[in-house]
């Protein structure tokens, strides 16, 4: 069985990304979107700096590839960014579709995630992804994980599946129902897209996901903070649970 990987974003501070790159983590997130974890680019650019930094001092490093975290971006804000802080992954949050997703892979030589935005079951009635274009008024049609995906096949790099946020889009802090992982899980294998899983994860919780789901890949923000600040104690559980430690 191929290892899960491992994400972890919404980091702020060059000291805590030099903590935490002799864990060898597969990927760090940065927060361009609104959000208390927001970075503005050049700082984000500093962080990327000391990852190739330690990476020059280490023998054959595992370095992480970086992500950048947007919602419904411009191209011009992508520019922007991408311009002071040379992300390797731009992760899309909102209403983006599969054209967006292409012209960013296109453009600017960078591989899209997409994450879609996920409903509890028994609080919503269903689920709610972040690329529906249904009328509100009308009666909704049953939803079928693949008329969703499908679009998307040719156009990004991985699924990520988050706890669907009403202000931030994402990052919300609260498990979704894992039961619903399943038939995107299906597709994505089919297609041969990663499908990373996100939304309220921790320490205490993480073994179980990847046991129950194997999924391709987990992805952690707020579980690994204490009052708000990334916590280098709680991301080493973290990463030894994902790891079966």
């Amino acid at each position: 069985m191929v290892d899960t990987a491992i994400k972890i974003c919404g980091l702020q501070s060059v000291e805590v990304v030099k903590s935490l790159l002799p864990l060898q983590v597969d990927w760090i997130g940065f927060v361009f979107a609104p959000s208390r974890r927001q970075v503005p680019a050049d700082q984000a650019g500093m962080m990327i700096e000391a990852v190739k930094e330690w990476g020059a001092g280490h023998r054959e490093p595992k370095l992480p590839k970086t992500v950048g975290v947007f919602v419904n971006p411009a191209m011009e804000e992508l520019e922007q960014v991408l311009g002071q802080a040379k992300l390797d992954v731009v992760q899309l949050h909102g209403q983006e579709r599969p054209e967006f997703c292409r012209q960013v892979k296109q453009r600017f030589g960078v591989e899209v995630f997409k994450a879609l935005a996920m409903r509890s079951k028994a609080a919503e009635g269903g689920v709610q992804e972040a690329n529906e274009n249904a009328q509100a008024e009308s009666e909704p049609e049953p939803f079928s994980p693949d008329v969703l995906l499908e679009p998307y096949r040719h156009s990004v790099d991985a699924i990520l599946l988050d706890t669907y946020d009403p202000v931030y889009g994402g990052g919300s802090g609260v498990a979704f129902d894992w039961s619903l992982i399943k038939p995107y899980q299906a597709w994505a294998h089919n297609a041969r897209i990663p499908l990373l899983i996100a939304g309220g994860l921790h320490e205490r919780n993480v073994g179980q996901l990847v046991r129950d789901y194997h999924p391709d890949g987990v992805d952690v923000s707020s579980g690994v903070e204490r009052e708000g600040v990334k916590d280098i104690g709680l991301i080493t559980a973290f990463v030894e649970r994902v790891r079966g430690q």
